[in-house]
Parts: structure tokens; sequence; C-alpha cells
């Protein structure tokens, strides 16, 4: 699975707001300048979540965008899915966008991956914003970690 740069950008966005729940409405300009996403791109991801019931816009000198749902009803799952559609790494394991392939009846590899898509789906889904939000950011030596080294790709 590969997020989109839409997906990335939206939560950006939202984890942001998360930040800031409770208090005043963060203008556009600075939730664009903050996550260093494009700001008109950012209007069009804000209104796509708007229209989701995620965020809401206050009008006015000191208006932007909050919250309109608790962080902790808002899974990444949802939001995955909702920009990318999908979280299954290819189509013969997804049951979303489903394509039928040639190799099913005897693929052997097609079972590691319906379990990854099982497993990420599992994850996203328990992540709800408001328990992300509550992680340490990821350090240089967990991704380069000696247990994935020789993983080119990774």
């Amino acid at each position: 699975m590969k997020l989109s740069m839409k997906t990335d950008y939206a939560l950006r966005a939202l984890f942001t707001l998360v930040e800031h729940h409770g208090r005043n409405p963060i203008p556009i300009r600075a939730l664009a300048e903050r996550n260093d996403v494009p700001k008109r791109f950012l209007e069009h991801i804000m209104l796509a979540l708007k229209e989701q019931g995620w965020v809401e816009s206050v009008p006015g000198k000191k208006g932007g965008y909050r919250l309109a749902r608790s962080p902790d009803k808002i899974t990444m799952g949802q939001v995955v899915r909702f920009f990318d559609g999908l979280l299954a790494p290819i189509a013969c394991v997804s049951s979303g966008h489903y394509e039928r392939c040639s190799q099913e009846p005897v693929c052997r590899f097609r079972r590691v991956l319906l379990d990854a898509r099982n497993l990420t789906a599992r994850l996203m889904d328990k992540a709800t914003l408001a328990s992300v939000f509550t992680y340490s950011p990821v350090t240089a030596r967990e991704v380069f970690s000696d247990e994935f080294a020789g993983g080119a790709g990774i």
C-alpha cells in the first residue's frame, strides 16, 4: 500500500486539527504552511473532508477549520479509503476494487498479500486520530533497523 499525496496531505491537516482540538479554528493558510502543503491543493482536500463531516469551516476574521467530530471517531482507515479507495496491495485481493487474475487458481503468494491486506486493514481501522496522536514520531533508527537492513524497497 502506498498513500497518495492527497491522503498524505489530508492526514497532515487532520493531525494539526487534532493538536488544536477544542481551541480556535485554524486558517487555511496556517494549515498549509504548517504542513508544507500547497494552499490551493489543501483547499480542495479540506472541502472533501468537510463533505465527509470530519471537519467544519468557521467563517470570519478568526475563522478557519476545526474538527467536526471527536478525533476518537475518525480512523486512518476511513481517511485512506476515502481518498485512495483501497488498502489492498494488489487488485486480486481487494474487496472494493477486485480484479480477477488469470493465476488465481494456482497462485501461492496471493495468500501472503491477502494476509498483508487484512493486517493493514485491521491496524488502520483501529488507528483513530486520537490514538495515533499520542504516538511519538518515527526515528531514523526505527526506519533503518538492522532487522530490515537487507530489505531493499521497504
